[in-house]
C-alpha cells in the first residue's frame, strides 16, 4: 500500500487491498480467530495478548490510512475483524492489563507486563473506532476510557511503553469530556477452541489457563518461557477491585514458585528448563476441557494430565456472583513425587505483611513462617477469602523468593529480583490415588464475609465430587452446576453422555439449561432434570425433542461438531 502511494501507483493499492480479503474469515483450525472469539497462534497456543494484538493494530493502522479513500476496505469480513474488539479482546483486558494467560512466551520478557502489553491495544482499539459505526465508537471509547482511569499500578500514559502518536490518541480521549468511563462488566465468557475462560462481577476479575490435546501446556521458544510449565495446569488468576493490579506485573514471573502457580494441581517431579523442547507446545492426551455459561455465571471442567507426568486430575470450577467454587477429584500419580493443589499464591511485593487469618486467628508474619492445620476458612487482609467445606488440612508458608529474568529468558537481565509471598496449598502426598479438593475463592472479601460464608453451611451443596461426576448446587443462587465425565446422576440431573451441565433458575421463573461437549465426542444426549417445567421458551438448534412435567427431559442431537460451544434451551417453571 505505501508503494502504491509513494509511487503513485493505484494498481499496487488495490493489489494489497485485495489481499487483506483472507485475513478476515473466521478459521475452525489451526492459527487465527474463531467465532467464540478465541485467537490462536503457533497452532496450540492463545495469543490475543500477543500475535493477535499485532494483528489488531497492523489492520487498525490499515483500516485509518484507507478511510476516506478510492481504496476503502469494504470486504463484508471486514465486519467479522471489527467484532473481534468485543468477543475476542476486550475479555482479556482488566482495568488496563491484558491477562497473561493469552499471551505465550512473552510474559517473561523484561521490560514488558500484562500493563504494557494493553497500552498498545487500548490505542489501537480507539484508532479502529474511527472506522467502526457510530455506536461502536463511542461504546469503545468509553470502554478504553474505563480502564485508562482504573490502571493505578501502571498507566498507559505515565509508563512510557507508547509511541508518541499512540500517547497523544490516548491522552486526547482521557481530555475528552463528552466521553464518560464504562465500568467493567459483569460477564462469564467461554472460549472453548483455545481452553480459556474469564469471569467478571462487581469488583474483581478472573482469568482460567487450561491444556487438553487441542492446546498447549506452555510455549516455550527463543529462550523465552523456560519454566512456563504450569500454565496451562489450571492457573487461575484473579484481581480485585482496587487492589492487586501490580500481583503479575511486579517482577512475578521470575520470583513465583513455577510448581506453585495459583489453582493449579501439579506434580513436584522435577522437570527440566523448556521441557518439551522449543517450539514443541506439548499437549496433553486429555479430551475433556471446556465449560458452558449463560453469560452471568459459569461452569468449567478440565481433565488434567501433567506435563511430562503420570498425574491425572479432574479439575471444576463454577463461577459465581462474589467467589469462584473450586473443586478436584480423581488425583492420581505413580512419578514417584508429591502432588499439590495450590489454593493460592500472592506476591506481596517487596515488603509486604498483611495478616493471614486461619480460622479467625492471626498467623506470624515472619519470613520463612511455615504451619499445617486443619482449617475451614482463611482470610489475607487486602486480598481475599478462602473457604474450605468440612475443612481440610492446610499448608500456609509465609516467604521470600529471588530470581532473576534471565533464569526464565535467556534474554532477560541477571540481577536478582527478590518478592515476598503467602502460598496457600494441599498436599495430596506422595503418588496419590483418587484424591480431591474442594475450597471456594472469594477475592476481594472480608474476614467477617468469610466466616459467615464458612459458617452457613447450608450456602453450597456438594451434589458429587469424584471421578465420574462433579457438581454443586447452590439454593439461593438458583444455580446448579456438573461435570459429567461420564454419563450419570448429580443431584436431580441426569446425563446420558459425558457434557458439561448448568442451571439457572431466576427470579422471573424462567431457567436457563446449559450444555455443552467438551470431549467433542457426544453424538446424541438425553438430559433429565427432576423439576416442574411448564414450558419451553426457546431452544438451540440441536434440540430434537422436549418433554416437560413433573420433570423436564432434552434430548439433543449430534454435538461433537460443535467444538465445545453452549447449546441453550429457557424454560418456564412456575
Amino acid at each position: 500500500i505505501l508503494r502504491g502511494i509513494v509511487g503513485a501507483n493505484p494498481a499496487k493499492i488495490a493489489l494489497a487491498v485485495a489481499a487483506l480479503s483472507p485475513v478476515f474469515p473466521y478459521v475452525t483450525t489451526g492459527d487465527g480467530f474463531y467465532p467464540d472469539g478465541s485467537f490462536v497462534q503457533h497452532t496450540s497456543i492463545p495469543y490475543i495478548g500477543g500475535y493477535g494484538a499485532v494483528l489488531n493494530d497492523g489492520l487498525g493502522r490499515l483500516f485509518a490510512l484507507l478511510r476516506g479513500s478510492t481504496w476503502e476496505i469494504t470486504d463484508p469480513g471486514s465486519r467479522q475483524f471489527l467484532d473481534t474488539i468485543d468477543a475476542a479482546i476486550a475479555p482479556f483486558i482488566y482495568d488496563g492489563l491484558m491477562m497473561d494467560n493469552v499471551s505465550g512466551r512473552g510474559i517473561t520478557r523484561v521490560g514488558s507486563s500484562d500493563h504494557t502489553r494493553a497500552h498498545g491495544v487500548m490505542a489501537s482499539i480507539v484508532l479502529l473506532g474511527m472506522g467502526a459505526g457510530p455506536e461502536e465508537n463511542a461504546r469503545w471509547r468509553a470502554m478504553v476510557k474505563g480502564w485508562l482511569k482504573r490502571d493505578y499500578y501502571a498507566p498507559a500514559l505515565k509508563s512510557g511503553s507508547l509511541s508518541l502518536v499512540n500517547t497523544a490518541r490516548l491522552q486526547t480521549l482521557l481530555d475528552d469530556t463528552s466521553v464518560t468511563a464504562s465500568p467493567e462488566p459483569s460477564a462469564h465468557r467461554v472460549f472453548h477452541n483455545m481452553d480459556r475462560a474469564t469471569h467478571r462481577r462487581r469488583g474483581w476479575g478472573a482469568g482460567l489457563s487450561m491444556a487438553s490435546e487441542r492446546i498447549a501446556h506452555y510455549e516455550f521458544g527463543n529462550g523465552e518461557n523456560k519454566r512456563g510449565w504450569h500454565t496451562g495446569s489450571g492457573w487461575l488468576q484473579w484481581w480485585g477491585d482496587g487492589a492487586g493490579l501490580e500481583q503479575y506485573s511486579d517482577a512475578y514471573w521470575p520470583t513465583v514458585d513455577p510448581y506453585r502457580l495459583p489453582g493449579t494441581t501439579v506434580s513436584r517431579k522435577k522437570l527440566t528448563d523448556g521441557q518439551g523442547g522449543a517450539w514443541a507446545n506439548p499437549k496433553p492426551g486429555t479430551k475433556w476441557v471446556g465449560g458452558t455459561g449463560d453469560g452471568e455465571f459459569g461452569t468449567t471442567g478440565q481433565h488434567l494430565q501433567g506435563l511430562a507426568s503420570t498425574m491425572h486430575a479432574r479439575k471444576s470450577w463454577f463461577w459465581l456472583d462474589d467467589c469462584v467454587v473450586c473443586l478436584g477429584s480423581g488425583i492420581t500419580s505413580a512419578d514417584g513425587a508429591g502432588v499439590e493443589t495450590v489454593v493460592d499464591n500472592r506476591c506481596l511485593g517487596t515488603s509486604g505483611t498483611p495478616r493471614l487469618l486461619l480460622d479467625g486467628k492471626a498467623q506470624p508474619t515472619t519470613q520463612g513462617w511455615t504451619t499445617t492445620r486443619t482449617t475451614t476458612w482463611a482470610h489475607l487482609d487486602r486480598h481475599a477469602g478462602y473457604v474450605f467445606p468440612g475443612g481440610t488440612e492446610l499448608h500456609a508458608l509465609r516467604e521470600e523468593r529471588t530470581g532473576a529474568w534471565k533464569d526464565i529468558n535467556d534474554d532477560g537481565t541477571t540481577a536478582p529480583n527478590t518478592r515476598r509471598y503467602v502460598t496457600l496449598w494441599q498436599d495430596h502426598g506422595t503418588d496419590p490415588a483418587d484424591s480431591g479438593y474442594a475450597y471456594i475463592l472469594m477475592p476481594g472479601a472480608s474476614s467477617a464475609r468469610t466466616a459467615a460464608r464458612a459458617a452457613d453451611t447450608g450456602w453450597l451443596q456438594i451434589l458429587a465430587n469424584d471421578a465420574r461426576h462433579t457438581g454443586i448446587r447452590v439454593p439461593s443462587l438458583g444455580f446448579t452446576g456438573v461435570n459429567f465425565w461420564e454419563a450419570g446422576t448429580a443431584g436431580k440431573v441426569t446425563a446420558s453422555a459425558p457434557v458439561c451441565v448448568q442451571i439457572h433458575e431466576k427470579r422471573d421463573g424462567t431457567a436457563t439449561i446449559c450444555v455443552s461437549d467438551p470431549s467433542r465426542t457426544v453424538t446424541g444426549l438425553t438430559l433429565t432434570w427432576q423439576r416442574h417445567v411448564k414450558s419451553v421458551l426457546s431452544k438451540a438448534e440441536t434440540v430434537t425433542g422436549v418433554r416437560t412435567g413433573s420433570s423436564v427431559t432434552v434430548t439433543f442431537g449430534d454435538l461433537s461438531s460443535s467444538r465445545g460451544a453452549t447449546h441453550t434451551v429457557r424454560v418456564r417453571v412456575r
